[in-house]
């Protein structure tokens, strides 16, 4: 396909998209597959025009002064990729297979696209209904941190110290070009240029052999903040998929307990295979049973409660930018009660001593910072560890991390602007 097909495909999936208001992912399968004669690389450059118009949604509908799917990724094509009006006209030029020419007020506006008068929401690229939220935490540089947050992510991966070092790793997957990351002494850094495919990482052999695994570098620093140790009984409360729950046994050496559990069992479900692959033999998982609580056998046995909570996820809107957009006020609501829950919940389970690792990857403080003082008010004989204190665990990093993360009364936030990482916010909290 030309570029200006792949255009005119990712309009057709983003009007799709507005149209039937679900996940861009669905809509990208189906018109894959009502366009059988797409191939890979096609594929694969729509969608990236479709994600990076989602990005960049509401500035582009401002520039353009509609939200129509071809004003937005005109808008996009202009502020994203950096196109200007000539350059877009030639991809807009009415020929088979091709988006309409340009208008005059396409063009016009188009030629004078500035964002210097949006208001924060706009030239943030987040939904207004947040921007009390952002403000919040992020005061008079709201637009700048939601418009890093619209910015593509790299491939992050994390070596698997049970199997590999970073080095190994590295040479094992030079083809890929990778870097250490700034921060995680376990990361490598893959860039993903707009219109190439991503590495197909999970057929390496470096993968398959389980030296190394797909996460973001602010969840490996999130993992390592909590202070796992070797030979301390732990339990991953929201283990989910185990992604956490594999960092903590490496972080363990295999020595010690380490208990993966989470409330919804079907999330669970990749996990075994991905500790096999891992080589976790620390690792024990405990599947729900109904209304039995299964974690009865360790209350007040355990050192750590690591707290993967579940949230509204808009620390990870680099990775889900249709995520942000369908997010609602009520969502962030039930979020709220099920971190309560979960905090709760990891209560028991502590000895003299113990602490809990309380993480999201949200930037909101309603569901960091005033979850951690509803938590202390419900809950006396906790304190929260000075985020100086728990920053030492990386090290001879931990200085200039210290200084680019927000670090507050409650605990630190890793944002894309400041830290280059997903947004992470970590709490770790101590019983008397």
């Amino acid at each position: 396909m030309i570029p200006s097909a792949r255009i005119a495909g990712a309009i057709e999936v983003l009007a799709d998209i507005e149209t039937k208001r679900r996940p861009a992912a669905d809509a990208l399968k189906e018109w894959g597959q009502m366009h059988r004669f797409a191939g890979s690389g096609d594929r694969a450059a729509i969608a990236g025009l479709v994600y990076d118009v989602l990005r960049r949604r509401a500035s582009s509908a401002y520039v353009m002064g509609e939200a129509t799917a071809r004003a937005v990724m005109l808008g996009m094509l202009r502020l994203e990729r950096g196109l200007d009006a000539d350059a877009i006209a030639a991809l807009f030029d009415g020929s088979r297979f091709a988006p309409d020419p340009l208008s005059d007020d396409e063009r016009g506006r188009l030629a004078g696209a500035s964002l210097a008068d949006a208001p924060p929401h706009v030239a943030g690229d987040y939904p207004e209904w947040l921007d009390a939220s952002f403000a919040a935490i992020f005061g008079e540089a709201r637009a700048e941190e939601g418009a890093a947050l619209a910015a593509r992510a790299p491939l992050d991966l994390r070596v698997n110290l049970n199997k590999a070092d970073r080095d190994r790793a590295s040479a094992e997957l030079a083809e890929y070009h990778p870097e250490e990351t700034s921060w995680s002494p376990w990361g490598l850094r893959i860039s993903v240029p707009p219109e190439a495919k991503s590495p197909a990482i999970q057929a390496d052999p470096a993968f398959i052999k389980g030296h190394v695994e797909i996460q973001d570098e602010g969840s490996q620093l999130a993992a390592l903040l909590s202070g796992a140790q070797p030979g301390e009984q732990v339990v991953d409360l929201c283990a989910g998929a185990g992604g956490k729950t594999l960092a903590l046994a490496a972080m363990m050496d295999n020595r010690g307990q380490l208990y993966a559990t989470d409330a919804d069992k079907r999330r669970l479900a990749p996990i075994h295979a991905r500790l096999e692959r891992a080589g976790a033999r620390n690792a024990q998982v405990r599947t729900p049973r109904g209304a039995t609580e299964i974690l009865d056998d360790l209350r007040g046995k355990i050192d750590l409660v690591l707290i993967d909570a579940p949230c509204t996820g808009t620390g990870s809107w680099r990775r889900n930018p249709d995520a942000k957009w369908r997010l609602r006020p009520g969502a962030l609501e039930q979020r709220r009660k099920d971190q309560a829950a979960a905090l709760d919940r990891a209560v028991p389970l502590l000895k003299p001593g113990g602490r809990i690792a309380y993480i999201t990857c949200s930037v909101l403080d309603e569901e960091n910072g005033a979850q951690i003082r509803d938590f202390l008010t419900r809950h006396n004989g906790f304190t929260v560890v000075n985020p100086n204190e728990v920053a030492e665990a990386l090290g001879e990093r931990s200085y200039l991390f210290r200084k680019a993360a927000m670090l507050s009364g409650t605990g630190l936030l890793m944002t894309p602007r400041r830290t280059g990482t997903d947004g992470f916010f970590v709490s770790v909290m101590r019983r008397s």
